[in-house]
C-alpha cells in the first residue's frame, strides 16, 4: 500500500503574525524609570590639598535625629519653615566690599552672622541611621527647592523678555535644552550656567551617625 504524504503547513504567515505581535509590543510597552536625587559627583582627585577654611556663618547645618525631628541650626524647626530659612541664608549677603565677598544680587537682610556670598554659603546636612527615608526625601526637597526658587528668581530678572510666556523662566530654559538636546545651543547653556552660578547648589551631606 502506498504510504500517504503528510499535508504540508505553511509556516509563513505565522512568521508574519509573530514579527507583527513583537512590534506591537515594543511600540505599546512603557519602560519604568528608576527615580532619584539627580547628583553630579565631583571627579576624584589623589592630590594631598588641605581643605579650604569655612566660616562658621557660611555653613548651614541641617541635621534629622533618629526620632525624624529637624533641627536647625542645633534648633528644632518644623518642616514648613525649612525652605524659607534656606533661601534667607543663601540669599542673606552678609559680605563687604573689602573683602571682596558683595553680592549685588542678593535681597537677604545682609547680616553679618549669616552667609555672606551664595558662592561661599554650603549647607551641611546629616542625618540618622533610624531616620526615616520619607523625612529624608522631605528635607532633600525643601533644600533644593530653595535653590530652585532663588534661580527660578534670578532667570526672571535676566532673561524673562525671552520667555515672556513661562511662568518659570529657569524651568523653561532646562526644558528648552532637554527637548533641543542633540542640538548644542551655546547661548541656552551659557545663560543655565549664568543662572546655576549666581547660586551654586553646595549641599553637603556628612556620614550618618553610627549610635
Amino acid at each position: 500500500m502506498a504510504k500517504r504524504s503528510a499535508p504540508e503547513v505553511n509556516a509563513g504567515s505565522m512568521a508574519d503574525i509573530a514579527f507583527l505581535l513583537l512590534i506591537f509590543f515594543l511600540v505599546t510597552t512603557t519602560i519604568e524609570k528608576d527615580k532619584g536625587l539627580l547628583r553630579s559627583l565631583p571627579p576624584i582627585d589623589d592630590t594631598e590639598v588641605e581643605p579650604p577654611i569655612i566660616k562658621q556663618k557660611n555653613l548651614f547645618t541641617v541635621l534629622i535625629n533618629r526620632n525624624n525631628q529637624l533641627l536647625v541650626e542645633e534648633e528644632e524647626m518644623p518642616l514648613e519653615e525649612l525652605r524659607e530659612a534656606t533661601i534667607a541664608f543663601l540669599d542673606n549677603g552678609g559680605g563687604t566690599n573689602a573683602a571682596g565677598e558683595s553680592c549685588d544680587y542678593c535681597k537677604g537682610e545682609r547680616s553679618e552672622t549669616s552667609s555672606d556670598h551664595p558662592d561661599k554659603a554650603i549647607i551641611s546636612m546629616k542625618h540618622d541611621r533610624e531616620t526615616s527615608y520619607e523625612q529624608y526625601m522631605d528635607v532633600q526637597n525643601e533644600l533644593v527647592a530653595a535653590y530652585n526658587f532663588l534661580r527660578e528668581r534670578e532667570a526672571t530678572r535676566l532673561y524673562k523678555k525671552y520667555y515672556p510666556d513661562a511662568d518659570k523662566v529657569f524651568t523653561a530654559m532646562l526644558e528648552e535644552k532637554e527637548k533641543n538636546q542633540f542640538s548644542k545651543d551655546e547661548k541656552l547653556n551659557e545663560r543655565i550656567e549664568t543662572i546655576k552660578k549666581l547660586f551654586p547648589m553646595k549641599l553637603s551631606e556628612a556620614e550618618p551617625d553610627k549610635s
